[in-house]
């Protein structure tokens, strides 16, 4: 069993960004300038000096790394790769190695990632066609993940990267996927996208939880977001008193959030505490398909801000 990554090394003065731009990598493509950086590398983007098509380029610093280190790096690899074969998930094309960086040369999207489509472009929000649309891409993607034994564990709209004009989205990072359907690793992901499970601050003996359900419910927090532009609640956990209020009465996210009667039933259905009650994928996409409206068509009343 594999644990959350642990935090790689800084990188050294032959891995800093600014060193790298210009530099060509196996006689065919050339780094261009730093897209961004994450905790286990920097971003960059990158030319075919051949076709003068771009890519993104992950440089992972292999100076300094422990072996546990190293096992971590090559299972996102190795897992992303597998997953890359379906249309909504990034294409892995390559992976080219130098003596201190491996670079995993990734599909470009110029577009960035679903999170600043929704918050800065505004173009899903009340469309439900392109909702509908874009959700069931990305479902698919998990779904197929699903079916070759990978689970992602941090599925948010950061991790969700878009192109074609907004219309298409592909699944990107697999940095804390795994291939365990029952797991031990509490904690894992992003704390707005976790499922209720995986949140034991001080979880028991040999306590675990199902990996696939924790993913479906981390979907259901970004349907919210699609439809809405907005967090359902901070913490799927007692301690907030949003999802506090959502426990108690299933209709409570309609009376500050613009959710239809529809969507609120499937949302039901993704938030139910009871992991092995929780809806399937196949279920759910059925659900998305007949679903007719994901928004009401007047906005409830502003909630009263937080004490």
């Amino acid at each position: 069993m594999l644990p959350t990554p642990p935090q790689s090394p800084r990188p050294n003065e032959f891995c800093t960004p600014e060193k790298r731009i210009g530099d060509i990598l196996a006689d065919w493509l050339r780094i261009t300038g730093v897209l961004g950086y994450g905790a286990y590398g920097v971003v960059y983007v990158a030319e075919d000096l051949r076709t003068g098509i771009p890519y993104a380029v992950k440089a992972l610093n292999k100076l300094g790394l422990e072996p546990r280190q190293q096992k971590f790096q090559q299972r996102e690899i190795q897992l992303h790769y597998q997953a890359s074969f379906h249309e909504n998930v990034v294409s892995l094309v390559k992976i080219l190695e130098t003596y201190d960086c491996t670079y995993v040369v990734l599909e470009y999207c110029p577009e960035g990632d679903l999170f600043s489509n929704i918050t800065e472009k505004g173009q899903y929000v009340g469309n439900d066609h392109m909702v509908k649309s874009i959700f069931l891409q990305i479902l698919d993607a998990v779904h197929f993940c699903h079916t070759i034994g990978i689970y992602h564990r941090d599925l948010k709209p950061e991790n969700i990267l878009v192109t074609n004009g907004g219309n298409t989205v592909k699944l990107a990072d697999f940095g804390l996927a795994t291939t365990e359907s029952i797991t031990s690793d509490y904690g894992c992901g992003s704390t707005f996208y976790m499922s209720p499970e995986c949140q034991q601050a001080t979880p028991r003996p040999f306590a675990s939880y199902a990996s696939a359900p924790n993913d479906i419910w981390s979907l259901g927090v970004i349907l919210v977001n699609l439809a809405c532009g907005r967090n359902p609640w901070k913490r799927a956990c007692f301690d907030d008193s949003t999802f506090r209020a959502y426990m108690r009465d299933r209709a409570f996210l309609q009376t500050i959030l613009p959710i239809s009667d529809e969507l609120n039933n499937i949302l039901s259905c993704i938030f139910e505490p009871d992991a092995s009650q929780r809806i399937s994928l196949a279920d759910l996409r059925e659900a998305i398909l007949s679903c007719g409206s994901f928004t009401k068509h007047t906005l409830p009343p502003s909630p009263p801000p937080s004490p």
